[in-house]
């Protein structure tokens, strides 16, 4: 009985991974390849506005985040909340493809985005229990890699729409392809029925001074403070790219959308291996380690974007971030976990997930304000832009060395 309790269960594992394929969908179409251009090509709007849109968003997630991770945790379940967010996400995604205009494009991205993004509380939340048996490192890792393979699928299976009708016709379907992959994790991972410990709603102001105190109490959760705050920093840059890559390469590189969509679809590729590489990388170096590893990758791909005055250089930057994309989300989550008691795993989670989100919130407004501000250079603002980015890495990197090592 003791032994099969510690086998893994790769039906859970495999259910959870796919809610990875399945948001990557969204993460890739919307947020990467249609939407922004969708807003300063077809709708003719500037990168502050796409940036301005995805800021507030974020906004409302930040803070938002770590009390959605406290109500998974006293709710005891995080499979219910996971379902109404990203229904949530679902919803407003197909109404962007229904309106087809500018301004309510961007509230219903707001919104869009919002559970897109919420949802990975309770989402992380679930990898200690599908991860029984098995590695955390190996079980993130297979979660991102089959996201990335999840990001793939979506470009592939929506580009017939945009070919017959313009990028505005790649909302609908890109929704309905984030729900269908959704299912197998609502329904197939089963969990602990426990009984809620408090009434969540009816002691908000509590929560909140838990979770500051969480943030202040470091001795209890050493490295937890300055893990959140790099966190916050590295993802500024991190998130930008994700936001603002297919952008700079149309505008810069003079990319075509179909050669956009092939450099996307490599980064990804090399996502895929890096995810696979540095899960491996994480179980055995540990997680602090490789993501400063990870962190020293991504330097050296912006400096390449940086200084590519061809296309041919730069189609290099695509394999370069996209290993790095990869080993981010794997070895960042699994230092979540070193760094958290079990019974809080939740409400660190949200409190991670926050500094992350507070990254889509700053990055995206300093990239949207270099380029108003430096208009009058050219391209040559985007290139300011994404030199930008480099500060943020560096000083995530800074910070991370004051997160110990698990012994």
């Amino acid at each position: 009985m003791i032994q099969k309790e510690h086998r893994p269960n790769w039906p859970s594992i495999l259910s959870w991974s796919l809610y990875d394929f399945a948001n990557t969908i969204f993460s890739m179409n919307i947020i990467s390849l249609y939407f922004p251009l969708w807003v300063t090509v077809d709708k003719g709007g500037e990168d502050i506005l796409y940036g301005f849109a995805l800021s507030l968003s974020m906004i409302l997630v930040a803070f938002s985040m770590p009390l959605l991770g406290v109500l998974s945790d006293r709710m005891g379940r995080r499979i219910p909340l996971l379902i109404g967010l990203t229904l949530l996400s679902v919803f407003f995604t197909c109404l962007i493809g229904v309106f087809d205009h500018l301004v309510l494009g961007l509230l219903f991205f707001i919104l869009a985005n919002y559970g897109f993004h919420a949802a990975l509380v309770p989402y992380d939340a679930l990898l200690p229990r599908v991860s029984r048996g098995s590695s955390v490192g190996k079980v993130a890792g297979i979660g991102v890699a089959l996201g990335y393979v999840g990001a793939i699928v979506g470009i592939l299976m929506v580009k017939p729409f945009v070919s017959e009708a313009g990028r505005g016709a790649s909302f609908i379907p890109t929704a309905l392809l984030f729900l269908v992959f959704s299912l197998p994790c609502f329904f197939m991972i089963k969990e602990e029925t426990r009984k809620a410990t408090t009434i969540f709603w009816l002691n908000i102001r509590g929560e909140v001074a838990k979770i500051k105190n969480t943030l202040l109490n470091t001795k209890r959760y050493p490295g937890l403070l300055p893990f959140l705050v790099a966190n916050f920093i590295y993802c500024d840059a991190v998130n930008t790219v994700i936001a603002f890559m297919s952008v700079y390469a149309y505008q810069v590189m003079g990319f075509s959308d179909s050669m956009i969509r092939i450099f996307l679809i490599i980064s990804t590729v090399f996502a895929i291996a890096g995810s696979l590489i540095f899960g491996w990388t994480t179980d055995h170096l540990g997680a602090k380690r490789t993501l400063m590893l990870v962190l020293y990758v991504w330097i050296f791909g912006l400096v390449v974007a940086i200084v590519s005055f061809s296309p041919f250089i730069f189609w290099m930057v695509g394999p370069i971030v996209g290993v790095a994309l990869g080993g981010t989300w794997v070895s960042a989550r699994a230092l979540v976990v070193d760094l958290s008691p079990p019974e809080q795993i939740g409400e660190i989670y949200g409190l991670y997930n926050m500094g992350g989100k507070f990254g889509f919130i700053i990055g995206p407004l300093v990239w949207g304000t270099i380029v108003w501000a430096f208009g009058g250079l050219g391209i040559i603002k985007y290139r300011i832009a994404i030199s930008s980015l480099l500060l943020f890495l560096i000083g995530g990197l800074y910070l991370l060395r004051k997160v110990p090592d698990k012994t």
